[in-house]
């Protein structure tokens, strides 16, 4: 009788065994059909270079959302680790460039500087354009241009700032800054801003510059093309339609130093910058973004 019960058991056993064996073979199979197909990959890393090494650029795609006009392959490429700055190609259409420089053109005023004891705007020769900011969410064109920056920064849209469009004229300039608060002002009043977002509107111009960025800053593509003041740190190019997103924090919410940056003088042509930045209040995580 007890050899009965062994046997019973022991097919028991083996029953298991096979039906889970069975399941992972079919597992298998499928992975291998769906890895063929080409619907599924696995991820790869061959990325050896450290940290600040310039050289190596990501290249990955991003889908197309709503807006106005046609815009272009869109894609996303890793400038720097120290500040985390990102470029965005192709994040706006020429047509929604023309129609945010359209909706500030008539209201455009001097642009002007915080105070870090005050916290108060001022005038100042370090910052010498003129700007307008937009109303947040003001009409569908500007509400799909903000969830686009949500989607890409992922910090939500209403915890944004408005879209602030720029003007720099022919030798215009805004000397190097830091985009987050040193007074407790507007850390009291809207939290710190977290980061930045810079959007252009022509082929060439002034670079962006961070005199602070840690890496080897002549490896970039488009290192010849620079004027002698943007080689003298990490320098990006304006270009139509694309965007850079940079952090004023780093992830630990500590203020980044790296993040100094300013825009250098234009010497051939009339330039506008779109821009948009983030805060975030403490305790309540709560983010904003100051947009240019």
């Amino acid at each position: 009788m007890a050899k009965v019960r062994h046997s019973r058991l022991q097919a028991r056993k083996w029953s298991t065994v096979t039906l889970v064996l069975s399941m992972l073979f079919m597992l298998s199979v499928v992975l291998l059909m769906l890895l063929g197909l080409g619907i599924f990959s696995l991820p790869i890393n061959n990325d050896d270079s450290a940290p600040n090494d310039l050289t190596s650029y990501r290249r990955m795609a991003s889908e197309r959302g709503k807006g106005l006009g046609k815009r272009g392959e869109q894609w996303t490429e890793v400038l720097s680790w120290e500040p985390r700055a990102f470029i965005y190609h192709n994040f706006l259409s020429k047509e929604e460039s023309e129609y945010l420089i359209n909706l500030a053109k008539p209201h455009m005023v001097k642009s002007t500087v915080v105070d870090s004891k005050t916290g108060k705007s001022k005038d100042s020769r370090v910052r010498t354009s003129s700007g307008m900011f937009l109303r947040r969410g003001q009409d569908k064109i500007i509400r799909d241009i903000e969830k686009r920056i949500a989607d890409y920064s992922f910090i939500p849209v209403e915890h944004g700032e408005g879209l602030q469009v720029l003007h720099y004229e022919v030798g215009q300039k805004y000397d190097a800054h830091f985009d987050y608060f040193l007074d407790e002002f507007n850390t009291k009043n809207g939290g710190q801003r977290m980061a930045t977002m810079l959007m252009s509107d022509v082929e060439e111009g002034g670079e962006t510059i961070f005199p602070a960025a840690k890496g080897n800053i002549s490896a970039v593509p488009w290192w010849n093309e620079l004027s002698e003041c943007g080689k003298q740190g990490l320098a990006v190019k304006p270009k139509m339609g694309d965007a850079l997103l940079f952090w004023s924090m780093r992830p630990d919410a500590t203020l980044d130093p790296s993040s100094l940056h300013g825009l250098l003088p234009f010497f051939s042509l009339s330039y506008f910058i779109f821009s948009c930045g983030s805060r975030m209040i403490k305790l309540a995580l709560h983010s904003h973004l100051k947009k240019i």
